[in-house]
Protein backbone atom coordinates (compact mmCIF):
# COMPACT_ATOMS: atom_id res chain seq x y z
CA UNK A 1 0.00 0.00 0.00
CA UNK A 2 1.35 3.43 -0.99
CA UNK A 3 0.66 6.54 1.04
CA UNK A 4 0.16 8.80 -2.00
CA UNK A 5 -0.35 8.35 -5.72
CA UNK A 6 -2.18 9.43 -8.86
CA UNK A 7 -5.09 7.81 -10.68
CA UNK A 8 -6.49 8.34 -14.13
CA UNK A 9 -9.10 6.58 -16.26
CA UNK A 10 -8.17 5.38 -19.73
CA UNK A 11 -8.32 2.86 -22.53
CA UNK A 12 -6.83 2.61 -26.02
CA UNK A 13 -9.28 5.21 -27.37
CA UNK A 14 -7.49 7.92 -25.37
CA UNK A 15 -4.00 6.50 -25.81
CA UNK A 16 -2.46 9.72 -27.14
CA UNK A 17 -3.93 11.75 -24.29
CA UNK A 18 -2.80 9.17 -21.74
CA UNK A 19 0.81 9.28 -22.97
CA UNK A 20 0.80 13.08 -22.87
CA UNK A 21 -0.61 13.08 -19.33
CA UNK A 22 1.92 10.52 -18.06
CA UNK A 23 4.79 12.52 -19.57
CA UNK A 24 3.52 15.76 -18.04
CA UNK A 25 3.24 14.09 -14.62
CA UNK A 26 6.78 12.76 -14.90
CA UNK A 27 8.18 16.19 -15.80
CA UNK A 28 6.02 18.59 -13.79
CA UNK A 29 4.90 16.56 -10.76
CA UNK A 30 7.48 13.86 -10.06
CA UNK A 31 9.19 11.05 -12.01
CA UNK A 32 8.82 8.78 -8.99
CA UNK A 33 5.20 9.20 -7.93
CA UNK A 34 3.18 6.01 -8.54
CA UNK A 35 0.39 6.26 -11.12
CA UNK A 36 -2.48 3.81 -11.49
CA UNK A 37 -4.68 3.59 -14.58
CA UNK A 38 -8.28 2.55 -14.03
CA UNK A 39 -9.63 0.76 -17.14
CA UNK A 40 -12.55 2.53 -18.80
CA UNK A 41 -13.25 -0.78 -20.52
CA UNK A 42 -11.23 -3.76 -21.75
CA UNK A 43 -9.70 -2.06 -24.80
CA UNK A 44 -6.23 -1.94 -23.26
CA UNK A 45 -3.74 -3.42 -25.72
CA UNK A 46 -1.87 -0.15 -26.36
CA UNK A 47 -2.14 0.90 -22.73
CA UNK A 48 -0.56 -2.34 -21.50
CA UNK A 49 2.23 -2.01 -24.05
CA UNK A 50 2.94 1.55 -22.88
CA UNK A 51 3.15 0.42 -19.25
CA UNK A 52 6.01 -1.94 -20.06
CA UNK A 53 8.34 1.05 -20.26
CA UNK A 54 6.93 2.83 -17.21
CA UNK A 55 7.81 0.94 -13.99
CA UNK A 56 5.98 3.45 -11.77
CA UNK A 57 2.69 3.07 -13.67
CA UNK A 58 0.31 0.17 -13.02
CA UNK A 59 -3.11 -0.99 -14.17
CA UNK A 60 -5.93 -1.08 -11.62
CA UNK A 61 -7.04 -4.72 -11.38
CA UNK A 62 -9.75 -4.69 -8.69
CA UNK A 63 -12.67 -5.66 -10.92
CA UNK A 64 -14.87 -6.29 -7.87
CA UNK A 65 -14.60 -2.59 -7.13
CA UNK A 66 -15.37 -1.65 -10.72
CA UNK A 67 -18.41 -3.94 -10.72
CA UNK A 68 -19.58 -2.44 -7.42
CA UNK A 69 -19.54 1.04 -8.95
CA UNK A 70 -21.16 -0.19 -12.17
CA UNK A 71 -24.03 -1.71 -10.17
CA UNK A 72 -24.50 1.38 -8.04
CA UNK A 73 -24.47 3.81 -10.95
CA UNK A 74 -26.79 1.71 -13.12
CA UNK A 75 -29.37 1.50 -10.33
CA UNK A 76 -29.19 5.24 -9.76
CA UNK A 77 -29.63 6.21 -13.41
CA UNK A 78 -32.48 3.74 -13.89
CA UNK A 79 -34.31 5.67 -11.13
CA UNK A 80 -33.75 9.04 -12.82
CA UNK A 81 -36.88 10.58 -14.39
CA UNK A 82 -35.17 10.79 -17.79
CA UNK A 83 -34.71 7.00 -17.89
CA UNK A 84 -38.40 6.73 -18.74
CA UNK A 85 -38.13 9.09 -21.70
CA UNK A 86 -37.70 8.06 -25.31
CA UNK A 87 -34.36 6.53 -26.22
CA UNK A 88 -34.08 9.24 -28.85
CA UNK A 89 -33.42 11.75 -26.04
CA UNK A 90 -30.47 9.89 -24.59
CA UNK A 91 -27.25 11.92 -24.22
CA UNK A 92 -24.17 10.85 -26.23
CA UNK A 93 -22.49 9.51 -23.09
CA UNK A 94 -25.46 7.29 -22.15
CA UNK A 95 -24.29 3.91 -20.87
CA UNK A 96 -20.65 4.97 -20.57
CA UNK A 97 -18.17 4.05 -17.88
CA UNK A 98 -16.75 7.40 -16.81
CA UNK A 99 -17.99 6.65 -13.28
CA UNK A 100 -15.35 3.94 -12.97
CA UNK A 101 -12.96 6.69 -11.89
CA UNK A 102 -14.66 6.40 -8.48
CA UNK A 103 -12.86 3.09 -8.01
CA UNK A 104 -10.03 5.40 -6.91
CA UNK A 105 -11.64 5.31 -3.47
CA UNK A 106 -11.09 1.54 -3.34
CA UNK A 107 -7.49 1.59 -4.53
CA UNK A 108 -4.19 1.15 -2.73
CA UNK A 109 -3.26 4.83 -2.32
CA UNK A 110 -4.19 6.18 1.12
CA UNK A 111 -4.28 9.68 -0.38
CA UNK A 112 -4.55 10.36 -4.07
CA UNK A 113 -5.11 12.84 -6.86
CA UNK A 114 -7.23 11.87 -9.85
CA UNK A 115 -6.64 13.49 -13.26
CA UNK A 116 -8.95 13.01 -16.22
CA UNK A 117 -6.90 11.55 -19.08
CA UNK A 118 -7.65 14.59 -21.24
CA UNK A 119 -5.47 16.73 -18.98
CA UNK A 120 -1.84 17.76 -18.66
CA UNK A 121 -0.22 18.24 -15.26
CA UNK A 122 1.45 21.62 -14.93
CA UNK A 123 2.90 21.70 -11.41
CA UNK A 124 3.66 19.59 -8.32
CA UNK A 125 0.74 18.54 -6.14
CA UNK A 126 2.34 18.92 -2.71
CA UNK A 127 -0.24 21.57 -1.87
CA UNK A 128 -3.06 19.08 -2.43
CA UNK A 129 -1.35 16.47 -0.24
CA UNK A 130 -1.08 19.07 2.51
CA UNK A 131 -4.73 20.13 2.14
CA UNK A 132 -5.72 16.53 2.75
CA UNK A 133 -4.49 16.93 6.33
CA UNK A 134 -7.58 19.07 6.95
CA UNK A 135 -9.99 18.11 4.14
CA UNK A 136 -11.33 14.87 2.69
CA UNK A 137 -12.02 16.30 -0.76
CA UNK A 138 -9.90 18.82 -2.67
CA UNK A 139 -11.05 20.31 -5.98
CA UNK A 140 -9.96 22.96 -8.44
CA UNK A 141 -12.85 23.85 -10.73
CA UNK A 142 -15.53 26.48 -11.26
CA UNK A 143 -18.74 24.40 -11.21
CA UNK A 144 -19.93 26.43 -8.21
CA UNK A 145 -19.82 29.63 -10.28
CA UNK A 146 -22.10 28.45 -13.09
CA UNK A 147 -25.48 30.18 -13.55
CA UNK A 148 -28.23 28.53 -11.54
CA UNK A 149 -29.95 27.20 -14.67
CA UNK A 150 -26.99 25.10 -15.84
CA UNK A 151 -25.37 23.63 -12.72
CA UNK A 152 -25.32 19.84 -12.97
CA UNK A 153 -26.87 19.61 -9.52
CA UNK A 154 -30.29 21.25 -9.72
CA UNK A 155 -30.13 23.88 -6.99
CA UNK A 156 -33.90 24.35 -6.78
CA UNK A 157 -34.57 20.62 -6.38
CA UNK A 158 -31.72 20.28 -3.87
CA UNK A 159 -33.06 23.16 -1.78
CA UNK A 160 -36.45 21.46 -1.57
CA UNK A 161 -35.43 17.81 -1.19
CA UNK A 162 -32.39 18.23 1.05
CA UNK A 163 -33.61 21.27 2.98
CA UNK A 164 -30.52 23.30 2.12
CA UNK A 165 -30.09 26.93 1.14
CA UNK A 166 -28.37 27.95 -2.10
CA UNK A 167 -25.61 29.57 -0.01
CA UNK A 168 -24.96 26.14 1.53
CA UNK A 169 -25.10 24.26 -1.77
CA UNK A 170 -23.03 26.44 -4.09
CA UNK A 171 -19.64 26.19 -2.32
CA UNK A 172 -19.99 22.40 -2.43
CA UNK A 173 -20.63 22.09 -6.15
CA UNK A 174 -17.71 20.66 -8.11
CA UNK A 175 -16.86 18.45 -11.07
CA UNK A 176 -14.98 15.15 -11.13
CA UNK A 177 -12.15 15.86 -13.57
CA UNK A 178 -9.58 16.64 -10.87
CA UNK A 179 -9.99 15.22 -7.37
CA UNK A 180 -7.79 15.05 -4.31
CA UNK A 181 -9.15 12.60 -1.74
CA UNK A 182 -8.61 9.56 0.48
CA UNK A 183 -9.04 5.83 0.37
CA UNK A 184 -12.22 4.24 1.76
CA UNK A 185 -14.57 7.25 1.89
CA UNK A 186 -17.27 5.48 -0.13
CA UNK A 187 -17.54 2.10 1.54
CA UNK A 188 -20.48 -0.30 1.51
CA UNK A 189 -22.42 1.63 4.18
CA UNK A 190 -21.95 4.94 2.37
CA UNK A 191 -23.13 3.57 -0.97
CA UNK A 192 -26.10 1.90 0.71
CA UNK A 193 -27.05 5.22 2.31
CA UNK A 194 -26.65 7.09 -0.98
CA UNK A 195 -28.63 4.48 -2.88
CA UNK A 196 -31.51 4.80 -0.42
CA UNK A 197 -31.54 8.57 -0.66
CA UNK A 198 -31.15 8.70 -4.42
CA UNK A 199 -33.67 5.99 -5.26
CA UNK A 200 -36.10 5.58 -2.36
CA UNK A 201 -36.22 9.26 -1.41
CA UNK A 202 -35.94 10.25 -5.09
CA UNK A 203 -33.02 12.63 -4.51
CA UNK A 204 -31.75 11.49 -7.90
CA UNK A 205 -34.01 14.27 -9.12
CA UNK A 206 -31.44 16.70 -7.67
CA UNK A 207 -29.13 15.73 -10.55
CA UNK A 208 -30.02 17.71 -13.65
CA UNK A 209 -27.72 16.02 -16.16
CA UNK A 210 -28.72 12.40 -16.71
CA UNK A 211 -25.85 9.91 -16.85
CA UNK A 212 -23.36 12.59 -15.82
CA UNK A 213 -20.66 11.23 -13.52
CA UNK A 214 -19.79 14.81 -12.59
CA UNK A 215 -23.35 15.64 -11.55
CA UNK A 216 -23.67 12.40 -9.60
CA UNK A 217 -20.39 12.89 -7.78
CA UNK A 218 -21.20 16.49 -6.92
CA UNK A 219 -24.44 15.27 -5.34
CA UNK A 220 -22.75 12.37 -3.54
CA UNK A 221 -20.47 14.63 -1.53
CA UNK A 222 -23.45 16.58 -0.11
CA UNK A 223 -25.02 13.93 2.18
CA UNK A 224 -21.61 12.47 3.02
CA UNK A 225 -20.87 15.78 4.76
CA UNK A 226 -17.09 15.51 4.74
CA UNK A 227 -14.93 18.67 4.67
CA UNK A 228 -13.92 19.89 1.23
CA UNK A 229 -11.68 22.58 -0.22
CA UNK A 230 -11.84 24.14 -3.67
CA UNK A 231 -8.83 26.17 -4.80
CA UNK A 232 -11.11 28.41 -6.85
CA UNK A 233 -12.76 29.51 -3.58
CA UNK A 234 -9.47 30.07 -1.76
CA UNK A 235 -8.92 33.30 0.16
CA UNK A 236 -5.49 33.34 -1.47
CA UNK A 237 -5.95 34.87 -4.92
CA UNK A 238 -2.79 33.14 -6.18
CA UNK A 239 -4.61 29.82 -5.85
CA UNK A 240 -7.59 30.88 -7.97
CA UNK A 241 -6.83 30.06 -11.61
CA UNK A 242 -8.44 28.74 -14.77
CA UNK A 243 -7.97 25.20 -16.04
CA UNK A 244 -10.08 24.69 -19.20
CA UNK A 245 -8.35 24.67 -22.58
CA UNK A 246 -11.45 25.78 -24.46
CA UNK A 247 -12.26 28.72 -22.18
CA UNK A 248 -9.36 30.06 -20.13
CA UNK A 249 -6.38 32.16 -21.29
CA UNK A 250 -2.94 30.76 -20.45
CA UNK A 251 0.67 31.78 -21.06
CA UNK A 252 3.25 29.20 -22.16
CA UNK A 253 6.62 29.61 -20.44
CA UNK A 254 9.09 26.81 -21.20
CA UNK A 255 6.26 24.37 -21.96
CA UNK A 256 4.47 25.05 -18.69
CA UNK A 257 1.18 26.94 -18.73
CA UNK A 258 0.38 29.78 -16.36
CA UNK A 259 -2.83 31.70 -15.78
CA UNK A 260 -2.63 34.69 -18.11
CA UNK A 261 -3.83 37.07 -15.40
CA UNK A 262 -1.08 37.35 -12.81
CA UNK A 263 1.03 34.54 -14.32
CA UNK A 264 -0.26 32.21 -11.61
CA UNK A 265 0.70 28.53 -11.68
CA UNK A 266 -2.08 26.09 -12.57
CA UNK A 267 -2.47 22.48 -11.46
CA UNK A 268 -3.50 21.23 -14.89
CA UNK A 269 -4.98 22.14 -18.23
CA UNK A 270 -8.15 20.22 -19.01
CA UNK A 271 -8.96 19.62 -22.68
CA UNK A 272 -12.66 19.10 -22.01
CA UNK A 273 -15.09 19.28 -24.94
CA UNK A 274 -12.43 18.03 -27.39
CA UNK A 275 -12.80 14.46 -28.64
CA UNK A 276 -10.18 11.74 -28.45
CA UNK A 277 -10.58 11.34 -32.22
CA UNK A 278 -9.41 14.93 -32.73
CA UNK A 279 -6.31 14.28 -30.62
CA UNK A 280 -5.54 11.12 -32.60
CA UNK A 281 -5.80 13.13 -35.84
CA UNK A 282 -3.63 15.88 -34.39
CA UNK A 283 -0.93 13.37 -33.53
CA UNK A 284 -0.98 12.15 -37.15
CA UNK A 285 -0.34 15.66 -38.43
CA UNK A 286 -3.80 17.09 -39.01
CA UNK A 287 -4.31 20.74 -38.08
CA UNK A 288 -7.23 20.21 -35.73
CA UNK A 289 -8.99 23.10 -34.00
CA UNK A 290 -7.72 22.49 -30.46
CA UNK A 291 -6.51 25.34 -28.28
CA UNK A 292 -3.01 24.91 -26.82
CA UNK A 293 -2.35 22.03 -29.21
CA UNK A 294 1.35 22.88 -29.38
CA UNK A 295 1.87 22.14 -25.71
CA UNK A 296 -0.14 18.93 -26.03
CA UNK A 297 2.11 17.78 -28.87
CA UNK A 298 5.17 18.68 -26.80
CA UNK A 299 4.18 16.29 -24.01
CA UNK A 300 2.72 13.62 -26.29
CA UNK A 301 6.01 13.22 -28.15
CA UNK A 302 8.35 14.17 -25.33
CA UNK A 303 10.00 10.75 -25.43
CA UNK A 304 9.53 10.24 -29.17
CA UNK A 305 10.50 13.58 -30.75
CA UNK A 306 11.24 11.92 -34.08
CA UNK A 307 7.56 10.92 -34.36
CA UNK A 308 6.20 14.40 -33.69
CA UNK A 309 4.51 15.93 -36.76
CA UNK A 310 6.80 18.55 -38.26
CA UNK A 311 3.95 20.32 -40.03
CA UNK A 312 0.19 20.31 -39.48
CA UNK A 313 -2.16 20.23 -42.47
CA UNK A 314 -5.88 20.97 -42.67
CA UNK A 315 -8.24 18.16 -43.65
CA UNK A 316 -9.70 18.44 -47.15
CA UNK A 317 -13.32 19.49 -47.72
CA UNK A 318 -14.12 16.00 -48.98
CA UNK A 319 -12.69 14.45 -45.82
CA UNK A 320 -14.70 16.81 -43.62
CA UNK A 321 -17.91 16.03 -45.49
CA UNK A 322 -17.28 12.29 -45.23
CA UNK A 323 -16.72 12.60 -41.49
CA UNK A 324 -19.94 14.56 -40.98
CA UNK A 325 -21.89 11.93 -42.87
CA UNK A 326 -20.35 9.11 -40.84
CA UNK A 327 -21.07 10.99 -37.62
CA UNK A 328 -24.76 11.20 -38.50
CA UNK A 329 -24.84 7.48 -39.39
CA UNK A 330 -23.16 6.54 -36.10
CA UNK A 331 -25.63 8.66 -34.13
CA UNK A 332 -28.56 6.95 -35.80
CA UNK A 333 -27.06 3.53 -35.05
CA UNK A 334 -26.53 4.41 -31.37
CA UNK A 335 -30.11 5.64 -31.09
CA UNK A 336 -31.68 2.62 -32.76
CA UNK A 337 -29.56 -0.14 -31.28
Amino acid sequence: MSSFGIYTLANDAVYDQLVALLNSIEVNVSPDIPVCIIPYDERLEQVKQELQGRPNVTLFNNWDSIQRWDNFVNKVWMAHPRSKQSKFSRPPWYGGYVHRKFASFDGSFERFVFYDADSLAMKPIDDIYQKLDDYDFVFNDWEHAKPRAVTEVDISATEQMMNLKESEIRPKLHCDSFIGSKQGIFGAKELEMLEERLIQKKEVECIRAWWSSSGLFSYMTLPIGRPMFNFTLSSNSQERTGNCADADPFVNINNVLYNQEGKKTIHRIHYMNYSSIDFARLCKGEDVDIRYKDIFLHYRFLKQPEQKPQQLKKASSLTKMSRKTQKVINKIKRTLF
